[in-house]
């Protein structure tokens, strides 16, 4: 049996994690999942890179956002709703779905009870019936914190695209100064729907955290070690942060295979292309191959980006093209088959 590990965070991950359950089977999987978004809400603890992966896995996840249970009903965000007049704010822009909250009130009173989030996430998946590994990056608490310019827009994704700028700025360049306010990941990219520019990304109590049992050992054991088509920034860089795990990677290197999330200069979904360029990296598969170099011996890109090919070659990675966007089951097993043969190759 083939084992796989799989770096994982949010939707792209969980598809690609998807394709490899069809060719190598759930039980060869351990995904090592980013917990960085993890943050209360109401007083629950949600981790919803963990939540997607598990929903996504066990078929339950709701096919038209990729995230978030199907069917799912929001009685209890309705009758929260009436509240948001009294209290003089909204209390309801991180919405909680009513069969969702029962996995958030079950984490939530486990953790409480001293119980780490590596068990209540393998009890989680255990009730979904997802037969992968799931593994919390760590069981420490390490924060995704994200310094945002508030006064400026996205201007677009044509040719000149970029930051619309303050006053006396030339579009698409950033200025000195200016005024920044630091906020937690999901009030970015929830609240402010990542509209707003970044200036950093750093990861609270990630140099002193320590990677979950089964982490190191998955990492070390695999047959081959995935870093899944996910935000490179903020799903993939928090747990490259911890540097056990950075260093775990960089150990398998010639075994380990990156796929780009960047296709033809844009993100499929989310603001993975904007935010590289804010933070000064090049918004291409070639920037992601930039990134992975250190850590990965193969970068799989889109036929939209076979012209970077030889660039990419000259960082010394592999770069293998092929057809990688995830429209479906099919694609997505297509696209795992390219991977691991990449892995084991």
């Amino acid at each position: 049996m083939t084992r796989v590990t799989a770096l994982a965070g949010g939707v792209g991950a969980a598809r690609m994690l998807s394709g490899l359950a069809a060719v190598v089977g759930q039980q060869a999987i351990t995904a090592v999942v980013n917990t960085g978004d993890d943050t209360v809400f109401h007083g629950l603890y949600v981790s919803p890179d963990l939540d997607t992966v598990t929903y996504t896995l066990a078929g339950a996840s709701n096919p038209g956002t990729g995230w978030g249970l199907a069917g799912e009903t929001w009685s209890v965000m309705e009758a929260l709703a009436a509240f948001e007049e009294v209290a003089g704010r909204s209390l309801t822009w991180f919405r909680l779905g009513d069969r969702d909250l029962a996995t958030h009130l079950y984490r939530t009173g486990r953790l409480a009870e001293g119980i780490p989030l590596s068990q209540v996430t393998a009890e989680i998946a255990k009730r979904f019936g997802v037969a992968a590994r799931l593994l919390p990056m760590s069981d420490n608490r390490v924060e995704t914190r994200v310094v945002v310019e508030e006064d400026r827009h996205w201007t677009g994704d044509g040719p000149g695209r970029g930051w619309g700028p303050r006053l006396g700025e030339e579009p698409g360049r950033r200025g000195p100064g200016g005024p920044t306010r630091e906020v937690g990941f999901q009030e970015y990219f929830v609240r402010m729907q990542h509209s707003v520019a970044v200036r950093e990304v750093h990861f609270v109590g990630a140099p002193t955290a320590r990677p979950a049992p089964g982490v190191l050992a998955a990492l070390a054991e695999a047959d081959a070690v995935v870093i899944c088509p996910s935000n490179p920034v903020l799903s993939i860089g928090p747990l490259l942060a911890l540097p056990q795990i950075a260093s775990a990677v960089k150990a398998r290197r010639p075994s380990v295979v990156a796929v780009s999330p960047i296709i033809a200069g844009k993100a499929l979904k989310g603001p993975a292309d904007r935010l590289l360029l804010e933070l000064g990296h090049e918004p291409s598969a070639l920037g992601v191959a930039k990134m992975w170099a250190p850590y990965a011996g193969t970068i799989i890109v889109d036929n939209a980006d076979a012209g970077l090919a030889g660039q990419i070659e000259a960082l010394g990675l592999r770069c293998i093209v092929t057809p990688s966007v995830m429209s479906g089951p099919a694609e997505a097993a297509k696209l795992a088959e390219a991977v691991l043969g990449a892995g084991a190759s």
